[in-house]
């Protein structure tokens, strides 16, 4: 194969095998709109990350970290409800990112590539990048597993136990934030939570546990890069977007084969 498809491959199955754990969590905890919201508002941090001459993904991982900051912060305030937040601050940081970037005339940017991901442009500083950040995201997720899984089975009971469920939610966040960096470059700002939750969505029903999800759903993941890029060299079309329909192919054929392990399990 082509040294550019290699690097797509890698690049495409780090991103998959940080988003699948994640994502389990996001589908358990109904967060995909929140997920939205970080993505979109990663435009705005590259624009950041572009105006003070940092790297773009630093960016990115300041303003996630801001905007959810910000969220948990209002939703403790119970004046609007959590979906109308989210849908403000959605809109509102994909709007100025995009403001933002029409003042910049003496820099040109991929506004395309970041919407939509340039996964055959990943050269070898991304996937250092991208690497680095998938093994740290799942190196304090293992941390995290256990106070996360218990504050997304009972909020209250684990609060009860012990668990300190605000920082936890925070570190959560922060680890949406770091996977949200790393795969803007494999299918873009606006497709980010689609490797979120469809691959995990596809794996829950086969799971007959926790962590078997998690693991089912980075399977799930890889397996939509690698057909989604496939499609993508065949028929010529967007290998971001093409990913992400492979993904949604294989959700499909999930709930085309009977659900075993749940019928078994329960889970």
């Amino acid at each position: 194969m082509d040294d550019f498809l290699i690097r797509a491959m890698l690049g495409g199955f780090g991103v998959a095998l940080a988003a699948g754990p994640l994502g389990t969590f996001v589908v358990w905890r109904r967060m995909a709109y929140f997920g939205d919201t970080l993505a979109h508002s990663g435009l705005l941090g590259v624009v950041l990350g572009i105006v003070l001459n940092v790297n773009p993904q630093l960016g990115v991982v300041a303003t996630c970290l801001l905007v959810a900051l910000i969220l948990v912060l209002l939703q403790r305030q119970r004046r609007l409800a959590a979906d109308t937040l989210l849908g403000i601050l959605a809109h509102a940081t994909l709007s100025l990112g995009l403001v933002a970037l029409a003042f910049m005339e003496t820099v040109r940017v991929d506004l395309v590539g970041y919407l939509f991901g340039d996964i055959l442009a990943i050269n070898v500083t991304d996937l250092y990048w991208i690497w680095g950040g998938a093994l740290l995201a799942l190196g304090v997720l293992a941390w995290l597993w256990r106070p996360l899984l218990a504050a997304t089975v009972h909020e209250e009971l684990a609060q009860v136990e012990g668990v300190p469920t605000f920082p936890i939610r925070l570190a959560f966040m922060a680890l949406i934030a770091i996977v949200i960096a790393v795969a803007m470059k494999v299918v873009g700002i606006l497709l980010i939570t689609s490797l979120l939750i469809i691959p995990a969505a596809a794996a829950r029903r086969f799971a007959r546990s926790p962590e078997g999800m998690a693991v089912l759903a980075s399977g799930f993941g890889c397996m939509a890069v690698g057909s989604g890029l496939w499609a993508s060299l065949r028929w010529d079309t967007p290998a971001g977007p093409s990913v992400v329909v492979a993904a949604t192919a294989l959700f499909a054929l999930a709930f085309l084969i009977p659900n075993w392990s749940r019928r078994q399990t329960g889970f």
